[in-house]
């Protein structure tokens, strides 16, 4: 490709990585849904609904630690801006299908909340398969994704097919 062909890049300039510069940007309300599903084998599932798991209750210490990990995004994502989390929900639930977790992070920044919601949703999920692993090893962290975002240059999402449950394969 000539170099009229090639994109810029924006988070690399003469080959070197660089966080974009957002000083520019106005601050708005940018919010973000994002989820993650973690299939149980028979024996994890049993655990849980009996309250039986030797590590205790894996869906209160899931959502903790999401809401932990949206406030921590910047530390995990290399080229990621450290902003302002002004609001955080993570739920996780037991359904049919596994653990679903949702995450939904909004602030009022220069830059997105997207790999926030990301993180929050991951980091939960990642927590269920610590709570679980004693109770089966066969645990599946499947599913992430963002579901929507709101604000921003880049206008509004909503991912497609959200009437199935993420958690097929």
């Amino acid at each position: 490709m000539s170099g009229a062909d090639t994109p810029e890049l924006t988070h690399f300039r003469d080959g070197l990585p660089r966080m974009v510069d957002v000083t520019d940007k106005a601050a708005t309300t940018r919010t973000a849904t994002a989820e993650a599903w973690v299939r149980l084998p028979p024996e994890a599932r049993a655990a849980l609904e009996a309250g039986t798991n030797p590590k205790g209750d894996p869906l209160t210490v899931a959502r903790l630690a999401g809401l932990a990990g949206s406030k921590r995004t910047a530390d995990l994502i290399l080229l990621c801006h450290p902003i302002p989390v002004t609001g955080a929900d993570v739920q996780v639930t037991l359904e049919a299908a596994g653990v679903r977790i949702t995450a939904t992070v909004r602030t009022t920044a220069p830059t997105g909340v997207e790999m926030e919601a990301l993180t929050a949703a991951s980091v939960a999920a990642l927590n269920v398969y610590d709570m679980l692993k004693a109770a089966s090893k066969a645990l599946e962290i499947t599913g992430v994704r963002l579901l929507s975002k709101t604000g921003g240059k880049s206008g509004d999402y909503r991912a497609t097919g959200l009437e199935s449950s993420g958690a097929e394969g």
